[in-house]
């Protein structure tokens, strides 16, 4: 059973078996931000909890943040994730697409989009501006993060955490992961930067594990581990 446990009198975490997505509130509406692993039901948790007009927006399609998405006739995303997300849920589904610098308002609470490709393709963050809180999907955390499999790019990645670094990092004081430790300070986004270009470059070595019946090649970088293809440092 998923764990509901209330950040403040408008923001929720929903913990489910190792993975976690929120629901948000405004004075208009309300917007789940993914829909969780084992949880087909999430629009109906949600809606135990508020009830504003709720929408949906998913971080990325991975498996373990798009659960609930079926009970929604439409839902945010980034275009760049419509494949991914094609490939999994079999084109269910409206995408309302959101790109860089969109903004959602939910009735005095602006939530801003920022584009964090490379865990994939279309991986969002979500601002929350007065909060001063960003929601940073899988693209920022201290557990495993998943490098392995189509449409992953490492090099992606640290220049999306580097312009985040740069453009973003006045606006917003804690960081919600999709795993890990909750919640975590900003100073994670350059431990990752520094993390995966010691990976790149070759300072950190990995080792060769089995996971999910693949061969793949594990970094622990001390702020976070890596999961990647055995071949992706020669492609």
């Amino acid at each position: 059973m998923p764990e509901i446990i209330p950040i403040n009198q408008h923001t929720w975490r929903i913990e489910d078996d190792g993975v976690r997505f929120f629901l948000l509130e405004g004075q208009q509406k309300a917007l789940l931000i993914d829909s969780g692993m084992n949880t087909p039901n999430a629009g109906a948790i949600a809606r135990t909890l508020t009830a504003l007009p709720l929408n949906l927006l998913n971080t990325h399609a991975d498996p373990d943040h798009t659960a609930g998405n079926e009970a929604f006739g439409t839902f945010y995303m980034s275009p760049a994730e419509w494949e991914n997300y094609h490939e999994i849920h079999h084109k269910n589904g409206t995408l309302l697409p959101v790109r860089d610098g969109d903004r959602i308002d939910l009735g005095g609470r602006e939530l801003v989009i920022i584009d964090l490709p490379g865990h994939t393709p279309g991986s969002i963050a979500v601002l929350d501006v007065a909060a001063r809180v960003l929601i940073g999907g899988d693209a920022i955390q201290d557990s495993h993060i998943f490098m392995f499999g189509a449409r992953r790019n490492m090099a992606r990645y640290i220049e999306s955490l580097t312009a985040l670094w740069h453009l973003h990092r006045e606006k917003f004081d804690t960081v919600y992961p999709s795993h890990g430790t909750f919640p975590l300070p900003p100073s994670q986004i350059p431990r990752l930067i520094a993390g995966a270009g010691d990976i790149v470059s070759g300072k950190c070595v990995g080792k060769h594990i089995r996971f999910m019946a693949q061969d793949l090649i594990y970094y622990d970088v001390g702020c976070a581990g890596f999961l990647c293809d055995p071949t992706f440092l020669r492609e």
